[in-house]
């Protein structure tokens, strides 16, 4: 049975808590985690925020998914336009390059030059054939992109007749590496990158498997599964992001959902909007900045975000 759901103050901010699966202590601050303060709304009036990266300046990207926008957000907090037509971007990365590496839900992996004008496509077809509708990715030290392939937004019937996870080297040669989850999501790298992290939408269940070199892996396991939001629910993940002691952040139903490096429970962070993923920021990479349907919400942390390295 679910719970009654209460509402307490915590830093000035207003959360719902007492979802069935949460306990009495997700409503407080992770200890050596955060949040170390308010969480703030950073900006709202969207239709549909994804895919937030935060750059070593400071500043933040993100999608706004049915308006086909990518937003920047300053390190002074103010907000533009980076580029219009995004091709229905979802998820990003920020390249050594000073790209931005997007998830274009029209079938394309494709790089965006810093200044948002110039689009170089790094792949938009397998084994001949467009993929359904890219959703998140991760880079690598080597220059790889590892990225999601599930059904949202795609074409019926699906271009590559399943939803799978992707290896894109720096060469640009494709490698499908898994082909047997339900709409896998959010896609993350521990910070030794020695472990892939794959949150499916279609069940509770998030994966992780051994990383043997770029774009290789093992066999993979269960990490840990999700609180449910209602009881006997079997509902996935979305984004996330890792901070620098290899903690896991999974967007999920009941709010965003830490888990340590082994896959034990921590904590839920909850946001006034169901959250879709996650990113750290800032200059000092304290800031936690989530995107929740209509906004993005900010808030300082206790730990530090891992900078994904890229070649």
């Amino acid at each position: 049975m679910v719970r009654g759901v209460t509402r307490c103050a915590i830093a000035g901010v207003l959360f719902v808590v007492g979802l069935l699966g949460l306990s009495a202590a997700d409503d407080k601050a992770i200890p050596g985690v955060g949040p170390a303060g308010e969480i703030k709304k950073a900006h709202t009036g969207f239709k549909f925020t994804e895919g937030p990266i935060g750059a070593a300046a400071g500043s933040v990207y993100f999608s706004d998914i049915p308006n086909e926008k990518l937003h920047k957000i300053d390190a002074d907090g103010k907000l533009g336009v980076f580029r219009e037509k995004s091709n229905v971007s979802n998820g990003l990365m920020i390249n050594a390059k000073g790209e931005v590496v997007a998830c274009e839900m029209s079938g394309a992996i494709a790089a965006i030059s810093a200044d948002g004008k110039e689009r170089r496509v790094i792949t938009d077809k397998f084994d001949g054939k467009r993929y359904n509708a890219p959703n998140d990715l991760v880079l690598d030290a080597a220059g790889g992109v590892y990225f999601t392939d599930p059904a949202f937004r795609a074409p019926t019937p699906l271009p590559q007749g399943k939803t799978c996870v992707y290896y894109v080297d720096a060469k640009r040669t494709v490698t499908r590496i898994i082909d047997d989850l339900p709409n896998p999501n959010g896609v993350r790298l521990s910070p030794d990158e020695k472990t892939l992290y794959v949150f499916p939408t279609g069940q509770k269940q998030m994966l992780s498997y051994p990383v043997e070199g770029p774009g290789k892996i093992g066999k993979g396991k269960t990490f840990c599964e999700l609180k449910q939001a209602k009881e006997g629910g079997n509902a996935g993940g979305d984004g996330g992001t890792v901070d620098s002691k290899g903690n896991v952040y999974v967007a999920a139903g009941t709010g965003l959902q830490v888990f340590d490096k082994d896959g034990k429970y921590l904590g839920t962070i909850v946001f006034p909007e169901q959250p879709s993923n996650a990113t750290f920021g800032g200059k000092d990479m304290k800031t936690l900045y989530v995107t929740a349907r209509t906004s993005v919400y900010a808030c300082p942390m206790d730990v530090a975000g891992h900078r994904y390295p890229a070649k």
